[in-house]
């Protein structure tokens, strides 16, 4: 589709050019008009109108394109809500008829897989709404945004141990962005942890640094974190997504986005947020 409208718009250009170029001669040397004025005017008719015909060739199959993919996406979004939704229920079920903790285990995996599911479900249903409209940007306090996501992250990941300090930060943008981000960075803190993972906390000074004691990362990796689909190990799960996601949230928002890290010592990410002006800018 994209090589024949190449072709189509490299032909009406290079056509338009041509007629430009000749109706310039005719006008001049055949007719013999002097009024530079009036040849340009015409001059520029003729582009302007050559330029909608560019213009809207090159548009109207991107659009369909786009709208194909947007159409695709939500209705792919819908159909998975009822599989997520009908495993919930079922598990919940179960727990009434199944007491021995062998049941209760197996139903605790099937619920926290759930529950994965929804959160992965939320973050698609968010990127597919980012692009069709427009952020809700608004002010809230940072803590209270880490306290829901700590929320869910502990249950999520139990055999992880928390130490969290932190103080009022109050900042303006995107609310569920920024959840997303958070996830992100404390999921990829625990996942290269090998054992007992220990994930530190703090938010001081518009500063949040989020900071593990996991495997750590080299030079040569640190270069390429942001790098689409690069992971430091590809045995662990991911699409090795997340940082760049990350990165694009950031600087989208003007956030100063830090990493440190050594090998066998852990990574330390800090996110440091602007400060609000007196007069509430």
């Amino acid at each position: 589709m994209f090589r024949s409208v190449q072709i189509a718009l490299a032909s009406l250009y290079v056509t338009t050019t041509g007629i430009l170029i000749a109706g310039i001669y005719y006008v001049h040397q055949v007719l013999g008009v002097e009024q530079w004025g009036i040849i340009a005017f015409v001059s520029l008719v003729i582009t302007l109108v050559a330029g909608g015909i560019l213009a809207k060739i090159a548009i109207t199959p991107l659009r369909e394109h786009f709208e194909h993919l947007e159409r695709f996406s939500k209705e792919t979004l819908h159909e998975l809500n009822l599989p997520i939704n009908t495993i919930t229920a079922n598990a919940q079920m179960l727990r009434k008829t199944h007491d021995d903790e062998k049941s209760l285990r197996r139903l605790e995996r099937i619920e926290m897989a759930a529950e994965m599911l929804k959160e992965r479900y939320n973050e698609l249903d968010y990127l597919i709404k980012k692009q069709t409209e427009r952020e809700k940007i608004e002010t809230f306090d940072l803590r209270d945004v880490i306290e829901e996501r700590l929320g869910f992250l502990r249950s999520l990941y139990p055999a992880a141990s928390w130490d969290v300090s932190m103080e009022a930060c109050e900042v303006r943008m995107d609310r569920i962005g920024l959840g997303k981000v958070i996830d992100n960075l404390v999921e990829n803190g625990v996942k290269y942890s090998l054992q007992n993972p220990r994930i530190t906390i703090t938010l001081y000074n518009h500063v949040l640094s989020i900071c593990d004691q996991g495997i750590g990362m080299d030079e040569i990796t640190l270069m390429r974190i942001y790098d689409r689909y690069y992971q430091n190990d590809s045995t662990m799960a991911g699409y090795g997504i997340g940082l760049s996601l990350v990165k694009r949230y950031c600087d989208r928002h003007s956030i100063n986005l830090h990493v440190a890290s050594q090998v066998g010592e852990g990574t330390c990410v800090k996110l440091e947020f602007k400060k609000k002006e007196r007069n509430g800018k």
